[in-house]
């Protein structure tokens, strides 16, 4: 029981820092993170004994990351998203105006993503965002490469076309490219 405890401590610490960063990125800032986080954990805990070995543990446990995000984009549909805060954007040497600027493009960017599916919102933030290769977004969210590439293509036309209605948001992505 010790050993099993102390093993899940491990798995937790190793791995803990990626999960925080694969659901950061799906669904920006936001205040139920470390609900998601222990959901997402919850989850690979449970899940464990089950595990085949046909994908590394890391990829495994990504896959059920974004479950946890999907899921929670699912059941927040229509809501505001969340706020971007204040030190997530700030870096030293950046003047206020262009942090403020920042901070509102990253706003507008997640609004824009607010709009999209929950499958197309997932596979485009871990493909653009997350810098995945479209096989690994394909291998996390379950779906074929070419299913995959179809939403990450249909979620940038989409932002594309909100982006040429909206000019910090066009900025905010030209400068994130």
């Amino acid at each position: 029981m010790e050993g099993e405890q102390a093993a899940a401590r491990e798995l937790f610490r190793a791995h803990q820092g990626r999960v925080h960063a694969t659901l950061f990125r799906v669904l920006g800032a936001n205040r139920d993170m470390d609900d998601l986080m222990q959901e997402t954990f919850i989850q690979v805990f449970r899940s464990l004994k089950g595990f085949r070995g046909e994908a590394r543990l890391a990829t495994w446990i990504d896959r059920i990351a974004a479950r946890v995000a999907y899921r929670y984009l699912s059941q927040k549909k229509g809501q505001a998203p969340a706020a971007v805060l204040d030190d997530e954007v700030a870096a030293p040497g950046i003047e206020p105006a262009d942090r403020m600027l920042a901070r509102e493009g990253v706003r507008r960017f997640y609004g824009a993503l607010g709009e999209l599916s929950p499958a197309s919102r997932v596979a485009f933030t871990l493909h653009e965002v997350d810098g995945r290769s479209v096989a690994e977004v394909a291998a996390i969210v379950g779906t074929s490469v070419t299913t995959a590439k179809l939403r990450i293509w249909r979620a940038r036309r989409a932002l594309m076309k909100r982006a040429a209605e909206d000019a910090v948001l066009a900025e905010f992505m030209e400068v994130a490219a």
